[in-house]
């Protein structure tokens, strides 16, 4: 019987034997997980995908506990191929089910837990990235979504190491390296883009989640600032947020509410609506593996100003970062593009899924 916090799905022709079946293991249901795992499933019918997902919620518990999650929920059969993301605490899945010891791994990494900001009240442990090292190991290929996420995920596990006390294994990160390759997460195609003359070049767009990593004060701040110095925009406040209002929002909620124009998490039509509308998205991210959020400002036709760290310089030039943390430079910068001193929007479309179909397809079906 599978648990009930577990979530299974199978294509509908799962008994044509000619299709290699893939388990897909994603342990942490969040949303880009989420779109990543249905993108595979319906880009790929010639997969026997056999999917099974946990709800992204009470992450120490999902990090550790997912193979006791699945103890009794995986398929009878063995796959050809395991699709796990770094979420799995896959040494322990295979150490529990010795079947799936000879079954290849690909082990994906939307984000790794060496390079993840702690917020305050987050205990810190060594657990999460001992979970991600040791299912790192036993993998085959190492997967991740950027340059940024591979290379500070292999310095993350340098640094851990030296803190061993004695019988520390000698280049581990260095046989990690070698089984590591990137692959992003494909972003969808572009809504139709505005005419120029709908485009509202002054809309300055939010669509990050409401929480300590994606540092909104430092958002809130800029456009209260802006406002201040009489530059004209309207404001989109669009993301994920949870039940007790992030101080930000509410300030901006309390100061420029004749400026915000959209206040909420939209269903997907509308958010797709919103960014082809929209002149510019920003990032304040202390935390951002891919920046997925800005990917898909950007394939709208926005432009990104976005810090100078993380992922972002592997995606935009310099024109469209600023140093990381730094108001002033941000104000400065959207001051200038609000009142037309601005670039051109910048080319993403090694990112989207017309691009990434094939190297995806390589991946997991071979060449061909």
């Amino acid at each position: 019987m599978v648990p009930q916090s577990v979530t299974m799905s199978t294509n509908e022709s799962s008994n044509d034997a000619q299709r290699p079946v893939i388990w897909l293991l994603s342990a942490y249901r969040a949303d880009s997980h989420a779109a990543w795992a249905d993108w595979l499933l319906d880009t790929f019918p010639e997969v026997d995908w056999r999917c099974l997902e946990l709800p992204g919620r009470h992450f120490p518990w999902r990090i550790r506990g997912n193979p006791l999650s699945w103890l009794d929920a995986l398929p009878d059969d063995r796959p050809d191929r395991i699709l796990a993301t770094s979420m799995v605490d896959l040494a322990t899945l295979r150490g529990l089910h010795p079947a799936l010891g000879r079954v290849p791994v690909d082990y994906y990494f939307h984000e790794n837990q060496f390079a993840y900001p702690r917020s305050a009240q987050q205990l810190r442990s060594v657990e999460p990235q001992m979970v991600q090292l040791y299912g790192a190991l036993c993998a085959g290929r190492l997967l991740f979504n950027s340059r940024f996420n591979r290379d500070s995920f292999l310095e993350g596990v340098d640094c851990l190491l030296r803190r061993m006390p004695d019988q520390v294994p000698v280049g581990v990160s260095a046989r990690l390296a070698a089984r590591a390759q990137i692959c992003p997460v494909p972003i969808l195609s572009p809504p139709s883009q505005s005419p120029a003359a709908q485009r509202q070049s002054d809309l300055v767009v939010w669509n990050h989640r409401w929480e300590y990593d994606k540092a909104p004060e430092v958002f809130a701040e800029a456009m209260l600032r802006l406002a201040a110095e009489g530059v004209g925009f309207r404001v989109a406040l669009m993301g994920g947020r949870h039940r007790r209002i992030h101080p930000a929002l509410q300030r901006l909620r309390d100061q420029l509410s004749d400026r915000i124009v959209v206040d909420g998490r939209l269903p997907a039509t509308e958010y797709r609506h919103w960014l082809a509308q929209a002149g510019i998205v920003v990032s304040t991210a202390i935390h951002e593996f891919q920046g997925l959020a800005v990917l898909e400002g950007v394939s709208a036709g926005a432009l990104p100003l976005v810090p100078d760290a993380l992922c972002y310089p592997e995606q935009y030039p310099a024109p469209y970062r600023y140093p990381a943390g730094n108001v002033d430079a941000l104000v400065a910068r959207l001051a200038a593009w609000l009142r037309g001193q601005r670039p051109p929007v910048p080319d993403v479309t090694v990112w989207q899924a017309a691009t990434l179909y094939r190297p995806w397809r390589t991946l997991l079906l071979g060449a061909g």
